[in-house]
């Protein structure tokens, strides 16, 4: 990784807090599956937010997603340029495409999808049509605009260990 150990210690604190959102949503509150994360500017997270489709009966309701728009109201703006993301996981498309649109500048991540998939959290086929091309399939090197870097996935994948461990009827579902 690129970055100096000072860098290295602020990102690894954010990216804490985003895995200990994901924590919330699926372990303590099981309002959705376990994903959590923050965005940053000049070093003060101004949004927060974890998965909460099953609470809110709202498929739009991730992670990612309530923290943009937490932290675009924050500032009274659509527009996140200079901000980072920290998400407990790889961004979906979805995701990915709100954090283009809102300019979010870069985005740290835990957990791949591979590793979601694993764990039996269903993503997006890859192969669906409507996705062919998307950034959030190309190796991290190969996308453009946002840099994705994978930091702390250890940590990320321990709360999907912990959550498969539940007992079925705890898990939240779709």
């Amino acid at each position: 990784m690129d970055m100096t150990d000072s860098n290295s210690n602020v990102h690894e604190k954010f990216m804490g807090l985003a895995v200990d959102l994901s924590a919330k949503a699926g372990l303590v509150d099981k309002v959705g599956a376990c994903f959590g994360a923050i965005v940053v500017k000049d070093g003060v997270v101004i949004g927060e937010g974890f998965n909460q489709v099953f609470k809110e009966s709202d498929p739009t309701w991730h992670g990612e997603m309530h923290a943009i728009r937490e932290a675009c109201k924050k500032l009274g703006s659509p527009s996140l340029a200079g901000c980072t993301m920290y998400s407990s996981a790889q961004p979906c498309p979805m995701c990915c495409a709100a954090i283009y649109w809102s300019k979010i500048k870069e985005v740290y991540y835990g957990a791949t999808v591979s590793d979601v998939e694993s764990f039996g959290i269903r993503e997006v086929d890859k192969d669906d049509d409507i996705f062919h091309g998307m950034e959030m399939f190309k190796p991290p090197a190969e996308r453009t605009g946002v840099p994705f870097r994978q930091i702390m996935r250890e940590e990320a994948c321990a709360v999907f260990k912990k959550f498969l461990q539940l007992p079925d009827e705890e898990k939240p579902r779709y």
